[in-house]
């Protein structure tokens, strides 16, 4: 288990450094770089040279990624191009993002194992179509559909998610509620629909078929031998969709004007600002990468047949 988690480690490191190389070339090809986008189109060539100077940007692209990289490993993110450190840019940021996230999969969590094992029944059959319509839609969709319904017509809710600079998204809950509905929809969908297929393959095991011509009840057999079937498939899910709630979360937050990452992203990749880019992307895919190694050991763990052969090899 231990060979297993180091090799799985050493290949997602391996995997964000790659990644990093793609969005740093990436970033830099795009038409414009930082200088343009902040000193605007009419500004001289020759204060668009000095600006560029200043930021480095007149160095070659591998000169300047390996000058990231080194602060990275040293614990330093860099400036910003507003000359903020990106570190104290993102705090807040990632902060509210991992709440509205946090919130999300607290309710993601009892509603997909439930409305999952159901729709495997015969009597969940129109969960199951809603889900499958649902899964197709994309966030943003979902999003200005709620802004809609729930902010423009019934006037219920807030359409922008206004929240005061210092303040947590938890002390004004009436600005969590429409960008969580939004990806509870898109999240819940996919995550339903892949515990229903693993529950339909284990109400239809020679297991739970020996225990119902045993007499067993329903009850019990949903207990001891769907549950222990389902649990491994559902962590997995749950750890790739939180952490792709925060990535998908980004056109979420745009729509609704949430304080989180979603915003300072799209601002970052229309402004060239490559530092702030990075660190997200770096963050992100650290964290997408951590998760799948965790639901990789998970479900080792989980499953008594391939614990004993991690365990034998």
């Amino acid at each position: 288990m231990i060979r297993r988690a180091g090799l799985r480690l050493a290949t997602g490191a391996g995997l964000v450094l790659l990644l990093s190389v793609l969005v740093h070339v990436g970033v830099d090809l795009l038409p414009g770089d930082a200088a343009t986008a902040r000193l605007g189109p009419n500004a001289t060539p020759e204060r668009v040279e000095e600006l560029r100077h200043r930021l480095g940007l007149d160095q070659p692209v591998l000169a300047r990624y390996l000058d990231w990289l080194g602060g990275v490993l040293r614990g330093d993110l860099g400036l910003s191009v507003t000359g903020k450190p990106v570190t104290e840019m993102l705090s807040d940021r990632v902060g509210n993002s991992v709440i509205l996230t946090a919130v999300t999969l607290a309710l993601l969590v009892p509603l997909s194992l439930g409305l999952g094992v159901f729709a495997a029944t015969w009597r969940g059959r129109p969960v199951s179509v809603g889900a499958l319509l649902l899964v197709s839609v994309p966030e943003f969709a979902v999003a200005g559909a709620l802004a809609l319904a729930f902010a423009v017509t019934l006037r219920w809710l807030p359409a922008v998610s206004l929240i005061p600079l210092g303040d947590s998204p938890l002390s004004h809950p009436e600005a969590l509620v429409l960008p969580v509905l939004a990806l509870l929809g898109v999240g819940l969908s996919y995550a339903v629909r892949t515990i229903r297929s693993a529950a339909v393959t284990a109400f239809g095991s020679p297991y739970v078929e020996f225990l119902r011509l045993n007499g067993i009840s329903s009850r019990s057999v949903l207990r001891a031998a769907v549950l222990p079937a389902v649990l491994p498939v559902a962590l997995q899910v749950w750890l790739v969709t939180g952490v792709g709630l925060v990535g998908g979360g980004v056109l979420v937050e745009k729509v609704f004007g949430y304080p989180g990452i979603g915003e300072l992203l799209v601002a970052s990749v229309q402004t060239g600002d490559l530092p702030v880019v990075q660190a997200l992307v770096l963050a992100l895919g650290s964290a997408m990468l951590v998760a799948l190694a965790v639901a990789d050991l998970a479900v080792v763990l989980l499953t008594p047949r391939l614990r004993t052969q991690a365990v034998a090899a």
